[in-house]
């Protein structure tokens, strides 16, 4: 709307908090979807991945798995941009030229993060269930395979900022408002797991 200039609650809360990052950041059990891009028109999204970017949204999901969900050495997956994740440069040099050294970087100092993976593979074999967290590219890369394998049960978390803030995974269907036809399920699961997340920030 003209009054909220913000393509998603992410950025809105991101800099009402003063946050210096933020990942949006789907849950359901223990699968975790980012996305790096987050509300970003597709034809933005190539130009927008840097090194810079890539390892801030790797730092804040690191640091999130940690406090947030208690984990104490996290495994990160991260996918390619581009199809089969560039086919060694034959099909795009994101993958190349920017995300493989980045994951370099931090396979050097010990830490486990893993990739670039092929999107539709990775999926395709359920890999994500081998890891405790999925970095995605770009939106509908990340929010496809986990809606399609998590709607009634995602949650929305906003990782990276200094309160708790979930939210169920899908929009505010208002064209069924008042009608008794809504689920709540999703809306359940996002206050039980914020209540799981502040008893771990707490170390409750």
């Amino acid at each position: 709307s003209e009054d909220f200039k913000f393509p998603g609650h992410t950025e809105y809360l991101t800099e009402r908090f003063e946050a210096k990052n933020s990942l949006m950041m789907m849950v359901s059990d223990g699968f975790r979807m980012g996305v790096a891009t987050g509300h970003l028109p597709l034809q933005d999204v190539s130009k927008a991945l840097t090194k810079e970017l890539i390892k801030s949204k790797i730092d804040v999901f690191l640091q999130s798995l940690q406090e947030d969900f208690a984990i104490e050495k996290p495994k990160l997956a991260v996918l390619g941009l581009n199809p089969h994740a560039g086919e060694s440069g034959l099909l795009g040099q994101e993958e190349l030229e920017i995300i493989q050294p980045v994951i370099e970087e931090y396979r050097k100092r010990g830490v486990l993060v893993f990739g670039p993976y092929p999107a539709d593979g990775f999926f395709g074999k359920a890999q994500f269930k081998e890891f405790d967290g999925v970095l995605g590219m770009y939106h509908d890369q990340g929010l496809i395979p986990f809606k399609y394998i998590a709607f009634e049960t995602g949650v929305n978390f906003t990782a990276g900022l200094p309160i708790i803030r979930t939210s169920p995974d899908h929009g505010t269907a208002y064209d069924i408002a008042g009608k008794n036809e809504a689920d709540p399920s999703s809306f359940l699961h996002a206050f039980f797991l914020a209540i799981d997340l502040v008893k771990n920030r707490m170390h409750v």
